[in-house]
C-alpha cells in the first residue's frame, strides 16, 4: 500500500516538474535542471502531498509545494557534489551534474533550481496570497543561512576541525543540513490547510533525524549499486557520524525510537495519517 502510494506520488511529482519546466526551453541549464530532478525517492515531495492531504488540500495545489521542495533539494545535491564540497562523481546512479557537463554549469543549474522553487511557490495556483507568502518565507528560512546552508557550513567546518564532533553537535548539524528540508514540507501542508503545524513539525523533526541516522547506517552496511552513490566515504575521511559515535546497534535503536516518536506525533490525525506513519518506518528500513 505504502509503496504504491509513494510510486504514484513520484510519478505525479515527476510529471508536474516536467510540465512546469517545459517553458524553460532546452538550453544547457534547462537540460541540467531536468537531469538533476530526474529520479530519486521524492520523499520530501511525498511528505508535502500527504501532509496537505490531512487537511483535504487538493493535490493539484499541493503539487506546487511538492515540486518546490524537490527542486530545492536537487539544487542542494548538485552543489553538495561539487569538488569544492563533497566531490562526488555519482548521484542517483548517474554521473553528477558537474561530471556530465562541467563545474560552472553545475553551479548555474543549482542556482536555477533554487530560484525555480520559489517561482513555483509564487504561482497563483499554489494557494491563497497569504499561504504563498508564508510558503516562500518558511522555505527561505529552512534552506538558507539559518537552515540547510548553515548545516552544510557546519559540516565543512567540522571536516577541518582538530577534534571530532560530539553527539549533541552532530545532531544540531544534521537538524539543519538534512532535517530542515524534511520539516518544511510537513509545515507546508499545514500552511496550505490553514492548520496548526505543531504536531506535524514534531513528526518531521523525528523522521528528519531518523533519516540521517539511516543514511549513516547505509554508509556502513549499504550497497553502492542500490544506493546510487559512493559509500564508506565518511569512515574513510574519519568524519563523526551517528554510527561512529553511538555504534551500529545503538544507532539503529535510536532510529527506531525516533520512528516511535513520529508515530506518537501523528495521533491527532488518526487513520488519515497512515501513509505518514508508513513513511517513518520506510525511512529506517530503506536500502538506498
Amino acid at each position: 500500500m505504502f509503496e504504491t502510494a509513494l510510486t504514484a506520488a513520484q510519478t505525479r511529482i515527476g510529471d508536474f516538474l516536467t510540465d512546469q519546466m517545459t517553458r524553460l526551453g532546452d538550453d544547457t541549464i534547462a537540460q541540467g535542471m531536468r537531469y538533476a530532478t530526474h529520479g530519486g525517492k521524492r520523499l520530501r515531495g511525498f511528505l508535502a502531498l500527504e501532509s496537505a492531504g490531512l487537511f483535504d488540500v487538493p493535490v493539484d495545489r499541493a503539487l506546487y509545494a511538492a515540486g518546490a521542495v524537490e527542486c530545492l533539494h536537487a539544487y542542494s545535491l548538485v552543489h553538495d557534489d561539487l569538488p569544492c564540497m563533497d566531490d562526488d562523481d555519482l548521484r542517483r546512479g548517474q554521473p553528477t551534474v558537474h561530471r556530465k557537463w562541467d563545474e560552472a554549469t553545475a553551479v548555474l543549474v543549482g542556482d536555477a533550481l533554487q530560484t525555480f522553487a520559489f517561482e513555483l511557490l509564487s504561482d497563483v495556483r499554489a494557494g491563497s496570497d497569504q499561504a504563498r507568502v508564508a510558503l516562500v518565507a518558511s522555505l527561505a528560512r529552512a534552506s538558507g543561512a539559518q537552515g540547510m546552508v548553515l548545516g552544510q557550513a557546519q559540516d565543512i567546518a567540522a571536516e577541518s576541525a582538530d577534534r571530532s564532533l560530539t553527539l549533541e553537535e552532530i545532531t544540531a548539524l544534521q537538524a539543519n543540513k538534512t532535517g530542515r528540508l524534511i520539516e518544511w514540507p510537513a509545515h507546508a501542508g499545514a500552511i496550505l490547510g490553514g492548520a496548526d503545524p505543531t504536531s506535524l513539525r514534531a513528526y518531521a523533526r523525528a523522521i528528519g533525524l531518523a533519516f540521517q541516522i539511516a543514511d549513516d547506517v547505509l554508509d556502513v552496511e549499504g550497497d553502492a549499486d542500490k544506493a546510487g552513490k559512493a559509500l564508506r566515504k565518511d569512515a574513510e575521511a574519519g568524519k563523526a557520524t551517528f554510527v561512529s559515535l553511538l555504534g551500529l546497534d545503538a544507532a539503529k535503536a535510536r532510529a527506531r525510537d525516533l520512528v516511535a516518536e513520529a508515530d506518537a506525533a501523528l495521533a491527532p490525525y488518526g487513520e488519515k495519517a497512515q501513509s505518514l506513519r508508513d513513511l517513518a518506518h520506510y525511512i529506517v528500513s530503506r536500502d538506498k
